[in-house]
């Protein structure tokens, strides 16, 4: 199996190869159209709530019981100023002006928190120059700063109640303690107080210290006694975008802690997860301190890895990783949430308007300048529109693998956020990003670029 020497990582140059290629204006223009689409369904029947249900013309909340806080609007704010919806972005900024508040007596999932609503609101304040939406990140994050403070390790409960501070949920995914560094880190720049950078890298750290003899972690660990719950390797959820933030703090801050660190790991799941299975590259689960096999199972969020390869100087390994998942999505249309790759059977059948498959294009068109990954991109856009457009906007799918594809009632927030960022990325010439040089979060955020 291919090995990653430490020596090859380094502070990527951002050298695009798409500065110099044709864009798409139709294409750009469609998704440019299809974004308004739902976003006018979600104005007319959620406006103000967290998420719309396009089939009921309805709303549900996501954080919180009974109370909104518009995290459709917040992670729409920076692809409207990518998009050149100047009025709607004023609109979005003026229910945040006039109705966001966080001093709620109920608890909040951390991890969810930050990198939906505190990575939102600084991309919304990077795109606007707008203080309060920077003021609202600030008193956010400082809500949920218990969490990491009061915990023994460093390692942070899942929740914390944003008005008292209680914390609760000893047991945590390692995604949800190690996916902040990069909005805490940039919001520590913006307020001159590096408490945010210093915590998040701190839960990063305890981690890493836990590792096993393997370099491999697992998935689920005590955050009071740092003894592991659930030790099985996987690249994919629970602990999936705990990857891309060790990477991500080095590109974003130059933290050559976070670099060595992320090479560890990454040499640790090059070494005893990746696998060629029936001609495709796959990453096993193993048993973090065996090596062992437990099972063959890829979770649909786990694609984003090939981007993650091809940024942190793998771009052939991150390549033949897409062109892997590229078979389940030819196979079914749309990607079923959970498979077995050693046949391609789906073990979930959701697809919850996931932008994995797209991020990566991004990255690999961007590094390659390879036509291919805009056709794949294309192509899932046109099976979207096929099997997820409905006349208020977008849902969810039950089931990929019926004709028709039994639809479920649920506009995602990241898929405002995410999946047409990256459609609109691929397609444009934005004026308003510095293609040689920008950064997007694992929500799609944009945190560096922005102009």
């Amino acid at each position: 199996m291919h090995t990653l020497s430490k020596t090859t990582l380094g502070k990527p140059t951002q050298q695009s190869a798409s500065s110099t290629r044709p864009a798409d204006p139709a294409v750009a223009n469609d998704v440019r159209n299809e974004f308004l689409h739902a976003w006018e369904g979600y104005k007319e029947y959620a406006f103000g709530h967290d998420r719309l249900k396009p089939l009921s013309k309805s709303f549900d909340e996501f954080f919180l019981e009974g109370e909104s806080l518009g995290l459709t609007i917040i992670e729409s704010l920076d692809t409207m100023y990518l998009m050149g919806l100047d009025g709607e972005l004023e609109i979005a900024v003026e229910w945040i002006e006039n109705h966001l508040t966080f001093d709620y007596d109920q608890e909040i999932q951390v991890f969810e928190a930050t990198i939906r609503l505190v990575g939102g609101l600084i991309a919304g304040y990077l795109a606007t120059d707008n203080e309060t939406l920077v003021n609202l990140a600030t008193d956010l994050a400082d809500r949920l700063l218990p969490a990491f403070e009061k915990s023994a390790t460093g390692m942070p409960y899942r929740f914390v109640n944003l008005h008292t501070g209680e914390v609760s949920g000893s047991e945590n995914f390692l995604a949800e303690i190690g996916t902040h560094i990069a909005e805490w880190g940039v919001l520590s720049e913006l307020v001159n107080d590096d408490r945010y950078y210093n915590a998040a890298k701190k839960a990063l750290e305890a981690v890493y210290e836990r590792r096993s003899d393997l370099d491999l972690v697992g998935a689920t660990i005590n955050v009071e006694t740092g003894e592991w719950v659930d030790p099985v390797a996987r690249i994919g959820p629970p602990v999936d975008s705990l990857y891309e933030y060790l990477w991500d703090g080095w590109v974003l801050f130059g933290d050559t802690d976070l670099l060595r660190w992320y090479s560890v790991l990454l040499d640790g799941i090059l070494t005893h997860q990746a696998e060629r299975y029936n001609g495709n590259l796959w990453f096993k689960r193993v048993d973090m301190n065996s090596g062992e096999l437990v099972n063959r199972e890829q979770s649909e969020l786990a694609q984003f890895f090939a981007g993650l390869l091809c940024e942190s100087g793998q771009p052939a390994l991150g390549g033949e990783y897409h062109d892997s998942w590229t078979e389940v999505h030819e196979l079914y249309g749309l990607p079923p949430g959970h498979v077995d790759y050693s046949d391609l059977s789906a073990i979930s059948t959701t697809y919850y308007l996931r932008p994995e498959y797209l991020g990566p294009a991004l990255l690999l068109y961007d590094e390659t300048g390879d036509e291919v990954y805009r056709e794949r991109a294309y192509r899932h856009y046109k099976q979207m529109k096929e099997h997820c457009r409905v006349s208020t906007g977008y849902t969810v799918i039950d089931d990929v693998t019926t004709r028709p594809m039994q639809q479920g009632d649920l506009t995602m927030g990241y898929w405002f956020s995410e999946n047409m960022k990256y459609l609109y990325l691929l397609f444009s010439e934005p004026e308003r990003l510095d293609r040689q040089n920008y950064y997007l979060t694992t929500e799609g955020n944009v945190l560096r670029g922005l102009k």
